[in-house]
């Protein structure tokens, strides 16, 4: 019918559209494969060193490709939330790892221990140690669980605790901790760390998806939804963060800003947060200075996310960038090729790199074509041209059925896949079905090496 679309074009375009959006990336034209007796090391088996891997054994003939990563199960990451919302089980983000290494990988089932950049050199935890001409790190990033002073992941689902971020399991435990508190109602609170970390548009969404559950059970007036920003914004990007505050304020969520997670008292139902010490300029020139405090925030029900920092075995690798992010570890790489910038057979790519944008499933498309552009062009004697330019996509969920599919770059630009098509802020039906239906299948062709 004119004038319309009917729901299985709507479909049609979800997934198409998804995939378009992880092949839209700075792709590599097949070429005959390189020859080279390269070794090639690969650190961690993610979405990142995977896609990687499989990429690269279809690039080079003759190279041994090891990858590092003791972890046997893998995790479709981008799939917590759904489960932390009751719409997909755990087993949908569980497979195995091997499954999605290809025959010419080798799979070292070991976490890596030490990292020596100089002698070029990767230690094992058994011990064994591995050397190459070249090393991918891939590892993506660690949780610090730790920096919460209370909390321990036996907590979660219990309480009114939640903490999808953990894994499969808990992100399972969360929904149920969610779906009994919002058949009450109270205090729901939310936040997100001061550091850097992946998805985050995450705490956002599960604030948006706990919202939406009080009001179709008819809760929402019997309730109360904090969010304790870290800072004074809800997201990096400033159109962004201006139309979070909107939907924030027409929904009516209670906002604290500059507070700064410290830890849990499960017992009492409280968190403690840290707010920096601020200072407020008078009409008359006066300085109020509000020196730094501690603050308590009772809930019922809570979402854990905890600070975000590179795995150890990277922080001590001499790695890490030495000025920026301190105490984060992320890895020193030039933001436009990916390469370490002190160790030129270094690469970076996924959740580990110290780049301003880019932690996020969508950036890891985008970024290993570079990684391999540079790699393989190397190797065959030339300079690799790709660039990455930060790219970044975020399918921000804002209810059941509802999302907005916002995509930016390092220069905080919306850089939307389909202009014209898909308005980047408006609340779409169509960008909730690139969430919960496209982009689990174009995430596994890009594990693949595929896309």
């Amino acid at each position: 019918m004119k004038g319309a679309t009917s729901r299985r074009g709507f479909l049609g375009l979800a997934a198409g559209g998804a995939a378009a959006l992880a092949v839209a990336g700075p792709g590599t034209a097949r070429a005959e494969p390189v020859r080279t007796s390269a070794k090639i090391v690969i650190l961690g088996a993610g979405a990142a060193g995977t896609a990687m891997a499989n990429r690269l054994t279809e690039r080079l003939e003759g190279a041994s490709i090891t990858i590092v990563d003791g972890r046997q199960q893998h995790w479709y990451q981008p799939g917590f939330t759904l489960v932390a919302a009751g719409l997909k089980p755990a087993s949908y983000t569980l497979s195995d790892t091997g499954d999605w290494l290809s025959d010419g990988v080798k799979w070292v089932a070991e976490h890596a221990a030490a990292i020596d950049p100089d002698a070029q050199i990767v230690t094992t935890a058994s011990g064994s140690r591995l050397d190459y001409d070249y090393l991918v790190v891939a590892t993506g990033l660690s949780l610090d669980w730790d920096a919460v002073e209370g909390f321990s992941l036996d907590m979660v689902g219990q309480n009114g605790i939640g903490a999808l971020y953990a894994g499969p399991e808990q992100a399972e435990a969360t929904w149920r901790a969610m779906d009994a508190f919002t058949d009450k109602g109270g205090v729901a609170l939310f936040g997100r760390p001061a550091t850097e970390m992946k998805c985050a548009g995450a705490p956002l969404k599960y604030t948006f998806l706990t919202d939406d559950y009080l009001r179709r059970k008819g809760r929402r007036d019997a309730s109360q939804i904090v969010y304790a920003a870290h800072g004074k914004s809800l997201f990096s990007v400033p159109v962004v963060d201006e139309k979070a505050k909107l939907i924030f304020d027409e929904r009516g969520f209670d906002v604290r800003w500059n507070h700064v997670l410290t830890g849990i008292d499960a017992g009492a139902k409280t968190a403690h947060y840290r707010v920096p010490e601020s200072r407020a300029l008078a009409a008359d020139g006066t300085v109020t200075v509000t020196p730094e405090r501690e603050v308590k925030i009772g809930f019922d029900f809570t979402n854990v996310i905890p600070p975000q920092r590179a795995p150890q075995v990277v922080r001590e690798s001499g790695l890490s960038w030495a000025d920026r992010w301190v105490g984060q570890g992320w890895i020193e790489v030039d933001p436009g090729t990916l390469r370490h910038r002190r160790y030129p057979n270094v690469f970076g790519v996924g959740d580990i790199n110290g780049v301003p944008k880019g932690k996020t499933a969508a950036s890891v498309k985008w970024q290993v074509p570079v990684v391999e552009d540079h790699l393989v062009a190397e190797l065959d004697g030339r300079e690799g041209s790709a660039i990455y330019n930060g790219y970044t996509s975020c399918p921000m969920i804002t209810k059941i059925g509802r999302a907005m599919l916002i995509e930016f770059d390092y220069e905080n630009r919306l850089t939307p896949s389909f202009p014209g098509v898909i308005a980047p802020l408006e609340e779409l039906w169509i960008s909730w079905l690139m969430k919960e239906i496209a982009l689990k299948p174009t995430y596994n062709a890009m594990l693949r090496g595929k896309v």
